[in-house]
């Protein structure tokens, strides 16, 4: 067909398909393409996430929602709290609206016997009729020391929930501040290890250069190239321990581990309190020790409840209703179905072959154990606020002294290049230089990163991180 147009006419054709096209760009698009085009419109490209940078308060607000240890002690908080609920609901009196049919078989016509009386005497003695409707509602109320002390015992393992949980908190806070300032040690320390590759590089062509003039032996450039090789090997190090660094903490924030993501500036210079405004917060405010004492009195408590045993408990029922042959407020004859009854039972343990006294001594010993537990807990807390305030300390006071020996490695390697180059030090000289350099480089990032780690230490044994 296209060879019977005239040639004026294919400009023409050109133009009409120009404009289909224009209005329906899609008909222009491969199927590919567009399943391409669908597919980057659904979801956004993960390097534009988080281009502000993650600050350390909004990492440990999205590991909490990720992290399933965390969730684990908030549900074990939430099951303890009902627990207490349904131990103070047992001390409240419980109503059943009871409805019940029973039917037993009557007895046999006996000669003499009316016929109305034998259809009407049931053959169980324990049953009123033959015909039998029970509809009432009934109140049930049981007193007793046991049902107090199990109110108690799970208001303080209810507690103890709750602190557990703060541990469980304190500890992911603690794992994320420490993923997080990995990731910004690990990537200066990869800017570190580049700075290296290239110094060896730039070496290695001041060795070239003076071995082409026959100022130096090709001994220099063989150390130099090694020198290369070793800072190349380094620098692929560092980027893998880069990447795993920020593989870990992707894991406890994104759904994908491979989300690209940028964190906030930090600053090292970060406060710290005095001595003693430190141990009264860390020994006010301490969920370990709180955890262990709520465990104890949860102990007491429930050997209380085994003690209890030994004493009688009281029983309350109260009914209200029907318990008639007929299904109804009025029986035959003006007689009235409708009305109450009520029992109180008093039961006095007696003998139970010392299972009683078997079970006080296993409590007993529960209690004990959380006791120990406890004089535990406080002597950890001793000893934790103690370390955490010298270790913060001694991190902060080596600050200046990192960053004065890394100033002091640069100053010295570039001064023994330049003796180097005028002929007065040796390859030897410039390599350990070069080498002294990356290694308080490297000093330095790890003195930022305990310091940074010891200062969030003693923000989370105070409670405000």
């Amino acid at each position: 067909m296209l060879r019977q147009l005239s040639a004026p006419a294919i400009p023409a054709l050109g133009c009409l398909l120009l404009a289909f096209c224009t209005l329906h760009p899609t008909a222009a698009q491969p199927a590919s393409s567009s399943a391409s085009v669908l597919q980057a419109g659904s979801k956004p490209a993960a390097s534009a996430l988080h281009t502000d940078g993650i600050t350390l308060a909004e990492a440990i607000a999205q590991a909490k929602k990720n992290e399933p240890n965390f969730a684990a002690a908030q549900a074990s908080h939430q099951v303890a709290s009902l627990a207490h609920g349904n131990a103070v609901a047992a001390l409240l009196p419980g109503v059943v609206y009871h409805n019940q049919y029973i039917y037993t078989q009557p007895q046999l016509l006996l000669p003499g016997t009316l016929l109305s009386a034998a259809s009407q005497t049931p053959r169980f003695i324990a049953n009123n009729a033959t015909h039998e409707y029970v509809s009432q509602a009934a109140i049930t109320e049981t007193l007793s020391l046991q049902q107090a002390a199990a109110v108690a015992q799970t208001k303080a393992l209810a507690e103890a929930a709750a602190a557990e949980e703060e541990v469980a908190r304190r500890g992911l806070v603690a794992a994320v501040v420490a993923l997080y300032y990995n990731v910004g040690a690990a990537a200066s320390k990869l800017t570190i290890a580049r700075q290296g590759v290239a110094e060896a590089q730039d070496f290695l062509h001041v060795t070239q250069q003076r071995e082409a003039a026959r100022e130096a032996a090709h001994a220099d450039v063989i150390k130099a190239e090694l020198e290369l090789q070793q800072r190349q090997r380094d620098a692929s190090d560092a980027q893998v321990a880069a990447e795993k660094a920020r593989l870990e903490l992707g894991v406890l924030l994104f759904a994908d581990p491979h989300t690209d993501y940028s964190l906030a500036s930090s600053s090292a210079a970060l406060p710290m309190a005095t001595h003693q405004d430190f141990l009264q917060a860390a020994h006010q405010d301490n969920p370990d020790l709180a955890a262990a004492t709520a465990s104890l009195q949860a102990a007491q408590m429930d050997l209380d409840g085994a003690r209890a045993a030994y004493l009688p408990a009281l029983t309350m029922n109260y009914f209200y209703g029907i318990d008639a042959p007929q299904f109804a407020v009025n029986g035959p004859g003006g007689t009235k179905n409708l009305g109450y009854a009520a029992t109180a039972t008093l039961d006095i343990p007696v003998w139970d072959w010392l299972t009683t006294h078997r079970t006080v001594k296993q409590k007993a010993s529960i209690r004990h154990a959380a006791q120990v537990a406890l004089t535990a807990a406080q002597r950890r807390l001793v000893a934790d606020t103690q370390e955490a305030w010298s270790e913060a300390s001694a991190a902060r006071d080596q600050l200046a002294s990192l960053d004065q020996s890394r100033q002091t490695a640069q100053e010295s390697l570039r001064l023994t290049r330049m003796r180097y180059v005028a002929g007065e030090a040796t390859v030897l000289e410039v390599v350990d230089a070069q080498t002294s350099f990356i290694a308080a480089a490297n000093a330095r990032e790890d003195g930022i990163l305990r310091y940074q780690a010891a200062i969030a230490n003693l923000q989370i044994l105070t409670g405000k991180l």
